[in-house]
Order: structure tokens, then C-alpha cells, then sequence
């Protein structure tokens, strides 16, 4: 639909949930937020801020789209597949098997032509696969954490190493960094090295009461987790808002400002596309997530078990990256320097970079691409 006081025509319904970057400001933000997170003096609801209303009318009517093709996938289970970014020109390129969340979608780490850490891998002698974990169809929202990572992850696991003919490397990047030391764990043999990306483990050393009360909002959710057999995506979004509440308006009231047509703008499009296009966690996986990681912390307290397994990180021995970095607010460095140092002889890079900005910001290449790069070729 176009409305005749807007440039064009309104081409996303998102961002996701619309409501909530629309509600009043939260009366009780947490301490210590920084100052650019933190609404204006006097700012009324976000349906009543015309700042916050031109951005976000901006981004939902930005030309933009995603075209980029993927790569062919050379295994699949269900909906889940195994995408070959390798350069068939380059027969001998050290394969790295990379395993990103179950909960946002696998191309964050092939963004744009520009920001692509697979292509640019791939471009400098390494041979990426990548597993897409798809859409969770009836099969998938049933499974528990156990049969994830011993169903579509160690399948595709030993799907590489047959098509490659020789152990790889696992890269995990964030919720998936937790799955590839399970699989490291329990599949040694198939395993050539080990490199987690903002990875969490001790779940309550940043802000404990945080992380608790995540956990308790599942009773709230448990009626929409019956009915649907997941955690809706939009209920996720919600999650991952509450411990930094202002920073959803203050983006889109910068991003209100911007050159529309200019790069920044672009690369700010395709990330919040990104982030809008979530896939929902099954019943069972958000129990044990919530309730188990960061309700119990069950890693950080050695009691995370994956099929009666001790999932402990001091008994990996294949080489290991942990990359955390310094700004990252979804994995706090608190909870992800705990796994670098429980690792033996483990190498930890601590770009100064967050979260996402380290595997597809504008600084990427140095943040991360490059030592990752360089760790590979010392293997």
C-alpha cells in the first residue's frame, strides 16, 4: 500500500513485534544503561514520537532486497542443509564446518556481497560450509537439545567430513557455539579444531537475576508454546530487547536521519532484515534453553549433560579459537571468557566489537576475519 505523504510504496511489515518499539518508553531501565540507549528526556510513546515514526516508516519502505543467491547445498536433512561456499577451483582448502543459532537465520554470516565473512573465507584459501538449520518443521519443534545436536548437527557433521575425506574444522557462533563443543565432545574423531564466536557458557556471571528472569517468563509463555509447539519469533524479539529496552527506538531515530541512499543505510536495511527474520524455537528447546542455560546455568555450573555426556570444555583436545568480544550485550564477555579459559591451550581474540558487528560489521575483516583467518593457517 502507498500512502500519498510517504516517497513510496511500504515494502516490510517489520520491525518485529511493531508494538513494541512502539510502547512508552520502560519506567524501569537497567543501571547503567549507556547514554545513546536511553530515550530523550520527556519522550512520549513511540506512536506519539515523530522521530521514531519516520524511521521506522523509512526502513519499511527502503528499496532495498536481498538477492543474493546461496551456494549449493551438498547435503540435506528435513529443512535443514549444508550449504558448499568452497571454490571448486581449490580442491585442497582447509574445510570449516561454521554452525550458527537455531533461532536467527544462518546468511547473517553471508550478509552482503561486501559482508560476507564465507565468500571472503572462501576467496583466501579456505573452504566454508555452512549448515542452515531452515525453518523447524513438526519433526523439529518436537526435538530436544540432545536430538539436535545428535540428529541435523551430527549429521551434517559427518555428511562434510565424508565429502571432504578427512576431519574438519567446527566454527560455532553464538547458540551454535554451545551445539559444536557438544559435537566436539562427542565426536573427537571428526573434529580437526574448534572455534567458538561469542559463545555463552557461565549464564549468570554478567547479571544473574537478568538471566533468571528470563528463565521465569516461560510460564508466562507456556499457553502460545502449547498451542503452536514453539517460541514464537516474535515472543524471542521481546526476549532479546528486555535487557537494553532503549536501543530499539534510538536505532531507528538514527537511522530516520540518515542518507537513504547512501551505503550506511543499506547496510543497516539488510541487518534489521536480517534480525526480523528470525525462526521460531521449539517447545522443548526454549524449556531447556531458558529454564536449563539461563535459568539453572547448567554450563557454567558443569552440570550440562548432551545424551549423559559432561559437556566439559577442559576435556576438548583439538586446537581452539574463542572469539569474544568487547561490546557484544547478547553474550556479555563475562559469560563467554569462562569457556576460553576452561579450554586447554585455548587462543582467545577479544575484538572491540559487538555481537553481530564482529562477523558482519563494516570492521569485520579486522575484528575477526583476519585472525580467524590467520589461526586457520597455523593449524
Amino acid at each position: 500500500m502507498t500512502r500519498p505523504d510517504l516517497p513510496g510504496p511500504m515494502r516490510r511489515r517489520g520491525p518485529r513485534p511493531l508494538m513494541l518499539h512502539l510502547m512508552p518508553p520502560a519506567p524501569n531501565l537497567p543501571p547503567n544503561l549507556p547514554p545513546h540507549l536511553l530515550p530523550p528526556p520527556g519522550t512520549p510513546p513511540g506512536w506519539a514520537d515523530p522521530a521514531l515514526v519516520a524511521g521506522i516508516a523509512a526502513y519499511r519502505r527502503h528499496p532495498w532486497q536481498r538477492t543474493q543467491p546461496d551456494p549449493p547445498a551438498i547435503s540435506a536433512h528435513g529443512d535443514a542443509r549444508l550449504l558448499d561456499y568452497g571454490d571448486p577451483a581449490a580442491p585442497g582448502a582447509l574445510p570449516v564446518l561454521f554452525v550458527p543459532s537455531l533461532i536467527n537465520r544462518a546468511y547473517v554470516l553471508d550478509l552482503l556481497p561486501d559482508r560476507s565473512m564465507l565468500r571472503w573465507l572462501a576467496a583466501h584459501g579456505i573452504r566454508p560450509l555452512l549448515l542452515d538449520w531452515g525453518w523447524p518443521g513438526p519433526i523439529e519443534r518436537a526435538m530436544t537439545l540432545d536430538q539436535v545436536i545428535a540428529g541435523p548437527l551430527e549429521r551434517a557433521l559427518a555428511s562434510a567430513v565424508d565429502r571432504v575425506g578427512a576431519p574438519v574444522v567446527l566454527a560455532g557462533y553464538c547458540m551454535g557455539g554451545l551445539l559444536t563443543l557438544a559435537a566436539a565432545l562427542r565426536r573427537p574423531a571428526q573434529v580437526r579444531a574448534l572455534a567458538l564466536l561469542a559463545t555463552p557458557w557461565d549464564f549468570h556471571a554478567a547479571d544473574a537475576d537478568l538471566a533468571r528472569r528470563l528463565a521465569a517468563t516461560l510460564h508466562l509463555l507456556e499457553p502460545v508454546m502449547a498451542a503452536t509447539g514453539t517460541l514464537p519469533v516474535d515472543a524471542l524479539q521481546v526476549l532479546f530487547a528486555l535487557p537494553s529496552p532503549g536501543a530499539l527506538a534510538a536505532k531507528y531515530r538514527a537511522f530516520g536521519r540518515m542518507d537513504q541512499d547512501g551505503p550506511i543505510a543499506r547496510d543497516f536495511v539488510a541487518l534489521e532484515d536480517w534480525l526480523n527474520d528470525g525462526v521460531p524455537l521449539g517447545a522443548h528447546l526454549a524449556r531447556e534453553t531458558l529454564g536449563g542455560w539461563y535459568g539453572a546455568n547448567t554450563p557454567g555450573r558443569g552440570a550440562w549433560r548432551v545424551g549423559g555426556q559432561a559437556m566439559d570444555p577442559a576435556a576438548l583436545s583439538v586446537p581452539a579459537f574463542v572469539a569474544v568480544p568487547h561490546a557484544d550485550r547478547i553474550v556479555p564477555p563475562a559469560s563467554a571468557l569462562p569457556l576460553a579459559r576452561l579450554i586447554p591451550g585455548a587462543v582467545l581474540h577479544q575484538p572491540a566489537a559487538g555481537h553481530v558487528g564482529m562477523v558482519a560489521g563494516p570492521r569485520a575483516t579486522d575484528m575477526l576475519w583476519l585472525p580467524l583467518l590467520d589461526w586457520l593457517r597455523r593449524l
